[in-house]
């Protein structure tokens, strides 16, 4: 144990922190409150529908793999201890559920919401049709 005012023990800040995600820039509502919540998806669950939020939101998968996938991006698997992250308002979140059918998975996400919306809104099947030319291919099985 060091003691008070010794240099060793004023330093290990400089060790104790890891950057796991650094993202911008970001847009966040005037206004805006942040929103922690935690998820858990059973094996194979598929998650929330396509939704948006209405600002960025930071996540953390804590235990499993989540199926990610942002409109314009092509959809990725995020392992615990992995990060992702969203810009909010117009862009749609495809998918954020579990990709494992074996295990169930949990994460934790961060959001700023603007004052008076939602945590989050679903999309409607008439908006994903008008929009269908912004999504990212499709993987093939």
């Amino acid at each position: 144990m060091h003691a008070a005012g010794d240099p060793a023990a004023t330093e290990s800040w400089m060790t104790a922190a890891q950057v796991l995600q650094d993202a911008g820039p970001l847009v966040i509502p005037e206004g805006a409150s942040a929103m922690t919540i935690q998820v858990e998806w059973a094996p194979g669950d598929p998650g929330t529908p396509p939704h948006r939020h209405s600002g960025p939101a930071f996540g953390y998968v804590l235990e499993g793999a989540v199926r990610f996938e942002l409109e314009g991006e092509p959809e990725r698997v995020v392992e615990a201890g992995g990060t992702f992250w969203e810009p909010g308002g117009d862009s749609i979140h495809y998918q954020d559920g579990n990709a494992l059918d074996d295990a169930r998975t949990r994460f934790v996400v961060t959001m700023m919401c603007a004052p008076g919306r939602p945590m989050l809104e679903l999309v409607s099947k008439e908006e994903l049709e008008e929009r269908a030319h912004l999504r990212a291919p499709r993987p093939t099985e």
